[in-house]
């Protein structure tokens, strides 16, 4: 372990399985048989919003259920349903995928490789955040830093099974200047993902968890003035500390603006896929169908609740709408609607899902997990969470992650409501 630690996230759970794998998902097994659980019979996160105080509801009749027995000649278990979907077009094991991390210290180095690493082996897709080329170097150089984007590239790559995953390259204003969708496109290590289609730019809007502001992190005070011809560097700690403060542009968009950067990245980058990053702003669901009509092929939204990097105490607590908010507001369709948020269990997961998300982000879990094992803590959180979904999907009568509907799922916004039946 590096130190990393996540304050206001359940830490702990997810460093236990990322441990332990899927027996996480149950209470310790040396109180079985002398402990009787029941709803908080076990001292678990208390819920944190209205996606954690939803609940799934399972139905007595269950026609998805008889058509699957009649297709195996058997009664359906668990382990039957299946977790492979589409992410963005491209083919993933499981409705997940790692979310950026952005240039924050806490990625670099050995830890943003070993997630690259595992990602890859999963089967998921991995997106890897802006601003990495201009402070840390696009890995070409020796003396560029390890947690340059070619090295993450290389390492996911050289993990994937054939057809499953795909790498997402994210691009800011700054990230622009430098080129990077450019430097990648034509880079011979990412060859094999352009070759295979899993490779995707993602464009950056208004940035993530904390909207309206530009992405911010620590850099030492003897790159500031070489960091200041590209961003905004604020001296705002004390003289005998090594550090200043970077910040990004969020960038200025219109709907038209926004029209014509996913047409330009489809004429200039005609293998790709083109991803759209939204935050979790009050105009989300008109974002985002701008972005889908103009030809995206997946939009991921954060959650107020999510984020890894570096931000102001007031952006973190007050800034941003909730997950469960976006959600209500937007409506995918047939699109692909990516959403993050304070992923850690499967509840949560497929409580999304219900809700309209398509495939799920794993941003600190992933980071948290990945620290706590650099070798197999990522492989094991994935391997709880998928057992918990397989669980939770079969008991609602389900076998694929697209059966997943609003049906499934009881909210606070719902009680009362006199209740009609769904066809079916």
């Amino acid at each position: 372990m590096s130190g990393l630690t996540a304050p206001g996230f359940p830490e702990q759970q997810v460093r236990a399985r990322a441990r332990h794998g899927a027996a996480a998902a149950f209470p310790e097994s040396e109180n079985y048989g002398t402990t009787l659980y029941g709803e908080h019979g076990e001292a678990t996160v208390r819920p944190e919003d209205a996606i954690d105080r939803a609940r799934l509801v399972p139905p007595v009749f269950v026609p998805h259920r008889m058509e699957k027995m009649i297709d195996l000649g058997r009664e359906p278990v668990c382990g039957d349903v299946d977790l492979t979907t589409t992410i963005g077009g491209f083919r993933s094991a499981f409705p997940f995928f790692v979310a950026a991390f952005g240039s924050t210290r806490a990625a670099s180095g050995d830890l943003g490789e070993a997630v690259a690493r595992q990602a890859g082996s999963l089967g998921i897709p991995m997106v890897i955040g802006e601003n990495i080329v201009p402070v840390s170097g696009y890995g070409r150089m020796a003396e560029e830093k390890e947690s340059s984007l070619l090295r993450r590239i290389t390492e996911y790559a050289s993990a994937a099974p054939d057809g499953f995953g795909g790498v997402v390259v994210q691009q800011s204003t700054e990230d622009a200047d430098a080129e990077v969708w450019n430097l990648v496109y034509s880079d011979p290590s990412a060859a094999p993902l352009l070759e295979s289609g899993r490779l995707a730019f993602e464009l950056k809007v208004g940035q993530g968890a904390k909207p309206g502001v530009g992405g911010m992190t620590l850099v030492p005070r003897k790159r500031a003035t070489e960091l200041s011809s590209q961003y905004d560097v604020l001296d705002i700690y004390e003289p005998a500390e090594d550090s200043v403060l970077r910040c990004s542009s969020p960038g200025t968009f219109t709907e038209e603006i926004l029209r014509q950067q996913i047409r330009l990245m489809r004429n200039n980058y005609p293998r790709c896929r083109v991803w759209v990053k939204l935050p979790p702003s009050r105009d989300v669901h008109l974002a985002a169908a701008v972005a889908w009509a103009a030809g995206a092929d997946s939009v991921t939204v954060d959650g107020a609740e999510g984020g890894t990097g570096w931000a102001p105490r007031a952006f973190l607590d007050h800034v941003g709408l909730p997950l469960a908010e976006c959600l209500q507001r937007l409506d995918a369709q047939d699109n692909s609607l990516l959403v993050s948020g304070r992923i850690w269990e499967g509840a949560r997961a497929v409580k999304c899902l219900a809700l309209g998300a398509t495939a799920v982000g794993l941003g600190r879990a992933a980071l948290v997990a990945s620290d706590e094992d650099a070798e197999t803590g990522l492989t094991n959180f994935v391997e709880c969470l998928a057992l918990e979904m397989r669980l939770l999907i079969s008991s609602l009568g389900k076998y694929r992650v697209a059966e997943v509907g609003a049906e499934d799922i009881w909210t606070e916004a719902r009680s009362g409501e006199a209740f009609v039946p769904r066809n079916g």
